[in-house]
């Protein structure tokens, strides 16, 4: 049974500021934002829950391989270990790159700071096309200590998910799989495009996943026009 929700604008009403003396139009005008923020946080929930009740999704048929952080020969459903739902994210470093794509490297040092967390409930795997073991050497640099890097072998994972540039080059994916037996299906994979970007803005997906932009979201710039982050300063 569906819960009737209290209208978001009447909920903004019971708001207290943190601080005294502001215009009354300040006021008004943060009300009213504070109800739109309500009313996206329960669309965010909507989301969650739609995307929670998906129906079994494909089966991977194919046998792609790959070297685990051991650097051991592995398949998809080796990736699990003891878990029945893998997260990876395949980011931009491969053999032609001299560094790491700087967003990348952002997003995985966020994530690095919430990895032991996240495995305890899930398998984590941040899989690359460059050797893992130059892979963990860029981790060392950095000083993530949490995140388990994986190479594919071959190209075939990186083609037939859609992130392998004609020149050699990369996208990033984020793709969840589910474990059921001694197989593994998809369960949600990241399908925005940058033809998909709406006008004026950098193409993203949703959710986005980076606490960079979620916090640079929150100030009067926001994430700006011609800035981006680098892997030095």
């Amino acid at each position: 049974m569906q819960q009737t929700l209290t209208p978001a604008a009447e909920l903004a009403k019971k708001a207290k500021r943190p601080f005294p003396g502001a215009s009354d139009e300040y006021a008004a005008a943060r009300q009213a934002l504070l109800a739109e923020e309500i009313e996206f946080r329960r669309h965010m929930t909507r989301l969650v829950e739609q995307r929670q009740a998906l129906p079994p999704g494909p089966v991977i048929e194919k046998n792609y391989r790959f070297k685990d952080e051991q650097a051991f020969e592995a398949g998809l459903l080796d990736l699990f270990g003891d878990k029945d739902t893998l997260v990876t994210y395949f980011w931009m470093y491969g053999p032609q790159r001299e560094r790491p794509c700087p967003m990348c490297t952002n997003l995985l040092g966020a994530l690095n700071g919430n990895a032991a967390d996240i495995k305890q409930r899930v398998a984590l795997k941040v899989l690359g096309r460059s050797p893992v073991e130059r892979q963990y050497a860029f981790a060392q640099e950095r000083g993530w200590r949490d995140l388990n890097f994986v190479q594919t072998i071959g190209d075939d994972y990186a083609k037939d998910i859609g992130v392998l540039r004609p020149d050699g080059s990369e996208y990033p994916a984020l793709i969840v799989f589910k474990r059921d037996g001694d197989k593994v299906l998809l369960f949600w994979a990241g399908e925005m495009t940058g033809e998909m970007a709406d006008p004026g803005q950098d193409p993203r997906g949703a959710p986005d996943i980076a606490s960079l932009w979620s916090i640079l979201d929150l100030t009067p710039g926001g994430r700006g026009t011609d800035w981006y982050p680098k892997l030095l300063y």
